[in-house]
């Protein structure tokens, strides 16, 4: 972080601690104290970088969806790999982590639907946002994998990318109960290796 300034540096490691405390306790359960403490930042210092805790829910949303967008764009940018392949490489890679951590946390945007997504207007922005960016970048891929023939043309690549998206939150909140990456590995399954499949 060679360009950014003292006070971007300890935004960027408020809104780091505050999506894993966001995705192991969740909005309400979690307090800015514990924030605040962990980064070493006096409580009264919160408000210099944020105007209320929803904001920085809100930013937490931005700041945890970004590191997902670049990894797909990598992928898509990998000349050895067609649409469809790309994305099953990423879906893949996503699977192994979760596995690695022990099945913990799920997706900070699923969660944060389950539990702010009706309540708090700026996080609802925040969450469409990031879903459409997200789900955007699946129906690039998609379109591409159409234009290379290894992908159905009679579904919209719209309608599958919301599919995917729509199955892998669902297939995570059955991971978190069944503690096991099955739900995800299936939707991978039955999607990417048949449904979407020229």
């Amino acid at each position: 972080m060679p360009n950014l300034k003292p006070k971007q540096i300890k935004k960027d490691r408020l809104l780091e601690q505050g999506v894993s405390l966001l995705l192991e306790k969740g909005y309400h359960a979690t307090g800015l104290k514990e924030i605040l403490d962990t980064v070493q930042i006096p409580k009264g210092s919160f408000y210099s970088y944020f105007n209320s805790k929803e904001q920085f829910a809100a930013e937490a949303v931005s700041h945890y969806i970004e590191p997902f967008i670049q990894r797909l764009s990598a992928h898509l940018q990998n000349p050895a790999l067609d649409g469809l392949s790309a994305l099953k490489t990423y879906y893949a890679e996503l699977i192994t982590e979760v596995q690695q951590t022990g099945f913990k946390g799920g997706c900070l945007l699923g969660n944060l639907m389950g539990e702010v997504g009706d309540t708090s207007p700026l996080c609802q922005k925040a969450l469409l946002d990031a879903v459409e960016r997200y789900s955007n970048l699946q129906k690039t891929a998609l379109e591409r994998g159409q234009q290379e023939g290894k992908v159905r043309l009679d579904k919209s690549a719209k309608s599958m990318a919301d599919l995917m998206l729509n199955g892998w939150q669902g297939a995570l909140l059955r991971m978190k109960v069944e503690q096991s990456v099955e739900p995800l590995q299936a939707v991978c399954r039955d999607l990417l290796d048949d449904y979407f499949r020229a």
